[in-house]
C-alpha cells in the first residue's frame, strides 16, 4: 500500500500554521485548500492575482471568472482581495508568504527541484514556480515517490531542466516524508507511508538519505 492523492495533500496540510500565508501549485497541491484544519485562519495566494481564496465549489457552482494559477474554478470569501499579476508577485519575491506546496517532477537529496519541463515537449514557460522557490520562506513539494516506468523522481541529481537549486525543504511522495537540509545538502526520511516499509522505500529511491523516523 501507499499514499493516495488525498493522504498527500493531507499530509501536506499538516504543515499549515494558523496565520500563515500559502501558495499552493498545480496538481496535488490544490487538494490543500480543502483540507485547512478547522478554527485555523490560512490565507491562500494565487500567482494571477487573488488573496484569501476558498475551497473548491461545487458541482454546479462553478464561477468561470474565478479562477486559479491553474484555471481551476475556485470560490473567493468575505475578505477576498484582487489584484494584478505584478502586485502578487511582488509578494512573492518580497517574502512575504510563508509556505508553498508544489508538486515535482524529480527532488533530489540537496533539495534542487525540476518541475516546469520535459526536453522535446511542449511547454509555455516556467510560470511562477521559479519566483516561488526563490522568494517563499518554505518550500513543500509533493509528488509521486517513481514515474510511470518505476523509476525513482526521487534523485541523486535532477536529470530535467531545474526549477531552483537547494529550494526544497520537505518531500512528499506516496512513500513517505523526507526533510532536506540545504545547507548540508543531505535528505533524511522522518516518515513512512501507511503500509510501506523502509526496505521498499530504500528500493524505490535513487537519492541517499539518512533515516530518522519519528
Amino acid at each position: 500500500m501507499a499514499w493516495t492523492r488525498d493522504d498527500m495533500a493531507a499530509r501536506a496540510a499538516k504543515e499549515l500554521r494558523d496565520g500563515f500565508y500559502v501558495n499552493l501549485g498545480i496538481g496535488i497541491p490544490t487538494l490543500v485548500a480543502n483540507m485547512i484544519p478547522e478554527g485555523m485562519t490560512v490565507t491562500l495566494q494565487s500567482e494571477n492575482g487573488m488573496l484569501g481564496m476558498g475551497p473548491f465549489p461545487f458541482e454546479g457552482e462553478e464561477d468561470a471568472d474565478l479562477i486559479n494559477a491553474g484555471k481551476q474554478t475556485i470560490t473567493d470569501l468575505p475578505q477576498t482581495s484582487y489584484f494584478s499579476s505584478a502586485d502578487s508577485f511582488g509578494m512573492i519575491r518580497g517574502g512575504h508568504i510563508n509556505l508553498s506546496i508544489l508538486g515535482g517532477m524529480e527532488v533530489a537529496e540537496n533539495g534542487d527541484l525540476a518541475n516546469w519541463m520535459v526536453p522535446g515537449k511542449m511547454v509555455k514557460g516556467m510560470g511562477g514556480a521559479m519566483d516561488l522557490v526563490a522568494g517563499v520562506k518554505r518550500v513543500v513539494v509533493v509528488m509521486d515517490h517513481c514515474d510511470r516506468s518505476g523509476a525513482s523522481k526521487v534523485k541523486k541529481a535532477c536529470s530535467l531542466p531545474l526549477t531552483g537549486k537547494g529550494v526544497v525543504d520537505l518531500l512528499i511522495t506516496d512513500l513517505g516524508v523526507f526533510e532536506i537540509d540545504k545547507q548540508a545538502g543531505r535528505a533524511a526520511l522522518i516518515e513512512l507511508a501507511r503500509g510501506v516499509t523502509l526496505d521498499e522505500i530504500t528500493a524505490k529511491t535513487e537519492a541517499s538519505f539518512s533515516v530518522a523516523l519519528r
